[in-house]
């Protein structure tokens, strides 16, 4: 209801008699009104009736009448004024009230719930990242480069057998001592047999890192080899080959020249040896 914004007392009705005398003397119907002022045929009766309540607020109102006025030549300006009053502020009324101490708490609960919140999703974070950044990488050095350690050392070389000595001589036989008793003072010759031909032999083109290891896994040989050095292994003396430049080694099996290329991978070879003394790759 818009009763207490717009005055629709007698002169109300008095500004829409006047209206509509002067819509009658221009010899005009409402609807043809209407259509002018491009309003609803309803609205126009309402201003003629002096019912601006149903309307709307009186701003609007206003600016119907002078529409209305200035189509037929009337003056409205003084009604105006008196009938329809400005509007009013609207006077806003908290009917909650918050006391201080609440809204203090309400922020330290929600301010909690964030840091909860974040604690919740870096700690699980900063715990999975931690053992990572803790360890050490672990260092891989390249065959192919000699440590610096081991340039310096001494090529290691096995121990010389002490020699060995010739038995004594018996003191020569007395006279009258039988001859044949003389000849058995000598040690009798034994013929050695022919040392067996090596299992696996590698002779060395060039500079090459080798790495030998044994059926138990420990680590026999692990030097520089120079050029035209050669090593040989008998079978079942070692299990496992790294050869760290594979295209300057020349190995031969049982007098075979076995082929690396099965074995290589950028100039290294890493292959098996079998009891046997066979070559076969590694595990």
């Amino acid at each position: 209801m818009i009763h207490d914004n717009a005055n629709v007392g007698g002169d109300a009705r008095g500004c829409g008699e006047l209206l509509r005398e002067a819509r009658e003397a221009a010899g005009l119907e409402l609807r043809e009104v209407a259509t002018r002022l491009r309003m609803p045929v309803h609205v126009v009766e309402a201003l003629e009736q002096g019912r601006w309540e149903v309307i709307g607020a009186p701003v609007f109102v206003r600016g119907q009448l002078r529409s209305y006025a200035r189509l037929l030549g009337v003056d409205l300006e003084p009604l105006l004024q008196v009938q329809v009053a400005p509007p009013a502020p609207v006077e806003l009324v908290s009917h909650v009230h918050t006391p201080r101490l609440q809204r203090l708490m309400e922020n330290v609960g929600r301010r909690a719930v964030y840091v909860v919140i974040t604690a919740a999703i870096a700690v699980p974070v900063w715990l999975a990242t931690r053992s990572h950044f803790a360890g050490q990488l672990p260092t891989t050095a390249s065959l192919d480069v000699l440590p610096a350690e081991v340039a310096d050392a001494p090529a290691t070389t096995a121990p010389e057998a002490p020699p060995v000595q010739a038995p004594r001589a018996r003191p020569q036989a007395q006279a009258g001592e039988a001859g044949p008793y003389v000849a058995s003072l000598a040690p009798p010759v034994r013929q050695q047999a022919p040392a067996p031909a090596p299992a696996l032999e590698l002779s060395f083109e060039g500079d090459s890192w080798i790495e030998v290891t044994g059926p138990d896994g420990r680590v026999i040989e692990q030097r520089l080899a120079r050029q035209g050095e050669t090593r040989s292994f008998q079978p079942g003396e070692v299990a496992g080959v790294v050869l760290g430049n594979a295209a300057a080694v020349r190995v031969q099996q049982a007098g075979s020249i076995v082929d690396l290329s099965p074995f290589r991978r950028a100039n290294v070879a890493r292959f098996a040896v079998s009891s046997d003394g066979s070559v076969k790759p590694a595990q």
